[in-house]
């Protein structure tokens, strides 16, 4: 367990105030907190670590687990926690991340009881997304359970753990009901045991209890893992396959990402009365009512990784900005095709005027500084940076619509597309529909392949290309997403290409990607 003398109030690093333990697993515990120097509150995971611990072993989980954070949120913009800070102090790992909106996986199933099946479906979906992408840099988890995954009230999931695998005295110590068998025989992982672990996430969401029950003793509990046959779920429905066919003792045979994506899609598709009700918000428990709700960060301390965390966020800033939606031709058509500014302020498309909207409502607590949320007539919402503003709308009526945001001139643009007329595969999409006309546009270039993905549950892809003439290069990052019954959406971000790497662009990209809300219905 967690070592037990650490007691609320209690700082860590000087800085980390522990106000409330909200979660427990085998030797970690999670703590609500607050950063006293930059006054935000915080979420602190408390793991103990072999002993003896040497300074060396400090300094290797504390970078590993800062430098698999960063990696993973470049890739996976606000589906991955940002971990803001590692220490270990008298041989505890407190890991620090930012404040999550959301509720613990654990907490809801055990609060809620079994979930409907295409719920648990769409769920699996992000978190299978986030693990592709994961594993497609080379990355394993390795510590997946309901207790390292956080529900917003929207649905959406969140990861946590990446980098803590191997950190504790033996493999999967932390949930060993999660552990995959190979785990269990303390032998060398790889993506296939975060795909057992999804399994068994599956499991619980449709079952209400996890494959494996926890038999109070870790090694009796990977014992049973190993050697027990599986317990026939019950409640999984259209699941089955994919719960049993992730659940297979021998990884070699278990079911490879695709295809249970595949399956989860199906699922998802073939029911048209899914329960959408969201999860219910987090509970502020009494010692945390007092920490204020994070605003902008001030002073934080990210426990620096050198060149070797530079050179891998470089890399996956380019992954990152290769995400849009698929559409048909209007959904395919270059930002440049948007009406000009007036001098008024006002924009046309098709010779009607259309009034520039500025975001209304309030920033929310998760939105860097001077970003805004933006709710559109038509039903989905983004937060913006400041300044941004409706600059022109196109529409095919009943057909489709484009949208753009910016701030006028040559400066970063937002397009977003809808459209009721795409096909099943997000890839081909863009491949075979958008990119033939692309090819059109003066000094097109495409970035890399098109990726297939996965975008908070839905099928998706991201193609990312330059543009125009050598004096007036863009570069455009664009994710297409399915919403079913052949309707879609994309989000095309485009910069002047010699600001791609800023900054400023970084952030407004993950930003974007973390913070879209596709209309509901």
């Amino acid at each position: 367990m967690a070592k037990a003398h650490v007691s609320a109030h209690e700082l860590v690093a000087g800085r980390y105030r522990l106000l409330e333990v909200f979660a427990r697993e085998t030797n970690r515990a999670w703590w609500y907190a607050e950063d006293v120097t930059a006054g935000q509150p915080r979420l602190v995971a408390q793991t103990a670590l072999p002993e003896p611990c040497t300074d060396e072993t400090a300094r290797r989980v504390t970078a590993r687990v800062v430098r698999t954070s960063q990696t993973l949120r470049l890739l996976c913009p606000g589906e991955v926690a940002a971990v803001v800070d590692a220490v270990v102090e008298a041989g505890t790992l407190w890991t620090v991340t930012e404040w999550i909106d959301g509720t613990p996986l654990s907490e809801v199933t055990a609060g809620e009881g079994p979930f409907h099946v295409v719920r648990a479906a769409r769920i699996a979906l992000e978190l299978l997304g986030v693990l592709r992408a994961a594993h497609g840099e080379g990355i394993t988890h390795g510590e997946l359970s309901p207790g390292q995954l956080f529900v917003r009230e929207d649905g959406a999931v969140v990861v946590t753990g990446f980098g803590l695998a191997g950190a504790t005295l033996v493999p999967r110590l932390t949930a060993p009901s999660y552990a995959s068998p190979e785990q269990a025989r303390d032998e060398r992982i790889g993506p296939a045991a975060d795909l057992w672990a999804l399994g068994a996430v599956l499991y619980t969401m449709v079952e209400g209890r996890p494959p494996f029950r926890d038999r109070g003793r870790p090694y009796a509990t990977l014992k049973a893992v190993d050697r027990l046959p599986l317990r026939t779920p019950l409640r999984a429905g259209p699941l089955t396959q994919v719960v049993q066919g992730l659940l297979r003792k021998n990884s070699v045979e278990r079911l490879s990402g695709q295809v249970a994506e595949e399956a989860l899609n199906r699922a998802v598709a073939e029911d048209t009365v899914a329960d959408r009700e969201p999860v219910p918000a987090p509970r502020t428990r009494g010692a945390y009512r007092g920490v204020r709700l994070p605003g902008p960060a001030r002073g934080r301390r990210v426990l620096a990784v050198g060149t070797a965390l530079a050179a891998v966020a470089g890399t996956a800033a380019v992954l990152t900005a290769t995400h849009h939606l698929p559409g048909t031709a209007a959904a395919g058509a270059p930002p440049a095709a948007t009406a000009p500014a007036s001098p008024t302020g006002r924009h046309t498309a098709g010779g009607t005027p259309t009034a520039s909207a500025t975001p209304t409502a309030p920033a929310s607590p998760a939105l860097p500084a001077g970003y805004r949320r933006y709710t559109a007539p038509e039903g989905f919402s983004v937060a913006l940076p400041g300044g941004w503003k409706r600059l022109s709308t196109s529409r095919v009526s009943g057909v489709a619509y484009r949208v753009t945001f910016g701030t006028g001139g040559d400066s970063a643009t937002l397009a977003v597309t809808y459209s009721a007329q795409v096909g099943p595969d997000p890839v081909a999409v863009w491949r075979d529909d958008v990119e033939p006309q692309l090819r059109r546009l003066p000094g097109y270039r495409r970035v890399g392949d098109v990726r297939a993905t996965t975008y908070r549950g839905h099928r998706a892809a991201d193609l990312e290309w330059l543009a125009g003439s050598p004096g007036a290069r863009t570069h455009t990052f664009g994710r297409g997403f399915l919403l079913g019954g052949g309707r879609g959406l994309s989000l095309r971000f485009t910069t002047p290409a010699g600001l791609w790497d800023d900054a400023a662009s970084r952030l407004a990209l993950r930003t974007v990607l973390g913070s879209f809300r596709e209309p509901k219905g």
